[in-house]
């Protein structure tokens, strides 16, 4: 794959027109596409939620209600996240998110005859009990941002996916030492997923400063 250098604004505005210049039906099936669901993948030292919150505000300049969905608002009850232990990698790649959850709550709204009302988040790891947050309502037209890690090789049905990828050296060197238990957990998902080829767009994010992408190609 070849990539090529970017800076963070240039990156983000060319996803935004990518994004915003999607067709109104799937090319495959020429099903009707209402809303727009996008995922920006990655580990959370590669930062998928800030450039998932840029992304936002480039698409809002560009005329498109956006909705930003972290999938750390997902997380199961603590009793079957630490089923296993609280530093469990395996647990952590299969048991910590509620893929249930973000399939009934954020993606059925967004179907074809859905009524776009999502809800914001269902439980987080600060308060181990559900957040009660009211629907939003993302009109048509509208583009819903799901960020987080592990989210590709769920059959989620984005119509786009970017991944921030970090190399092996890279995620451990940037992740806090108190976190470097969940690195099995990511080579795992690189083995399982491939995210690298499973994305739409793919971006190198090993030096913050300097990304890299496969804009090229992509």
């Amino acid at each position: 794959m070849r990539l090529e250098p970017i800076t963070w604004e240039r990156l983000t505005a060319a996803l935004a027109d990518r994004i915003a210049d999607l067709p109104a039906r799937t090319p495959s099936e020429g099903e009707e596409r209402p809303w727009l669901r996008v995922g920006v993948d990655g580990a959370p030292p590669a930062r998928p939620g800030a450039l998932a919150g840029r992304l936002a505000e480039a698409l809002r300049v560009r005329g498109r209600p956006v909705h930003v969905v972290s999938a750390d608002g997902f997380l199961r009850a603590a009793s079957l996240r630490y089923e296993f232990g609280k530093r469990d990698p395996d647990a952590y790649y299969d048991l910590w998110y509620d893929t249930g959850a973000l399939w009934r709550e954020v993606f059925d709204p967004l179907e074809p005859g859905g009524d776009g009302l999502v809800l914001p988040d269902l439980r987080t790891s600060a308060a181990d009990r559900p957040t009660r947050s009211a629907r939003v309502r993302l009109p048509p037209g509208g583009v819903m941002l799901l960020h987080g890690p592990f989210l590709l090789g769920r059959w989620f049905p984005f119509d786009m996916s970017v991944h921030l990828g970090l190399s092996a050296g890279a995620l451990e060197r940037q992740s806090e030492p108190d976190e470097r238990w969940r690195l099995p957990a990511f080579a795992r998902y690189e083995q399982e997923a491939d995210p690298q080829e499973a994305a739409d767009v793919f971006v190198r994010a090993d030096d913050p400063r300097r990304p890299a992408w496969n804009g090229c190609d992509a």
